[in-house]
């Protein structure tokens, strides 16, 4: 994808039961409502203590966004529009960007994450062409850990951070 081609107030990834659009500040709210301390235990970075304090975390990836390098896609029911969480497209230009996902509680367990990580993976392999896809989860993290195993991912590496250790997928990419 070159910046000549990329508009990313037109990018949105269908699936059977999702809509995915970039994050605008118009979904700020929604998508804070959707941030529990639950929700968060098994990623890097801790809950925003307010709105306030998510806004410095929404607004670091709209130029991103706008460049086309660092992807944050909002996840909504496709049936009524409700927001169900983010998937991340980090390193969107290189050769193996990285996926990252969180969802609201009410939208787990129902193969929701596997969608939505299975739709901007087939949506990135199209428009980017990256040779596979890391995605980093933590070891404790069954559920992540089956999303990336659904989609042909193997272990290739560890990660120690903060509050836990993470096990790398590599996902390769969807080949038409």
């Amino acid at each position: 994808m070159t910046t000549t081609d990329w508009d990313p107030s037109r990018t949105e990834i269908k699936s059977e039961r999702l809509s995915l659009k970039l994050f605008t500040p118009g979904d700020a709210e929604e998508l804070y409502a959707c941030i529990t301390p639950s929700i968060t235990r098994f990623m890097q970075w801790e809950p925003p203590r307010s709105s306030a304090a998510f806004g410095a975390v929404w607004r670091s990836w709209l130029e991103p966004n706008l460049d086309g390098s660092d992807l944050h896609f909002v996840v909504r029911r496709s049936q009524d529009g409700r927001c169900l969480g983010l998937v991340g497209l980090h390193a969107a230009n290189t050769v193996s960007p990285e996926l990252g996902i969180w969802l609201n509680e009410g939208a787990q367990g129902q193969g929701i994450g596997r969608e939505a990580i299975a739709a901007v993976v087939a949506w990135a392999s199209e428009k980017l062409a990256p040779d596979s896809f890391d995605y980093p989860v933590a070891e404790e993290n069954i559920a992540s850990r089956k999303i990336a195993e659904r989609l042909g991912g193997s272990v290739v590496g560890r990660r120690s951070n903060p509050k836990y250790i993470a096990v790398v997928y590599r996902i390769p990419k969807l080949r038409r």
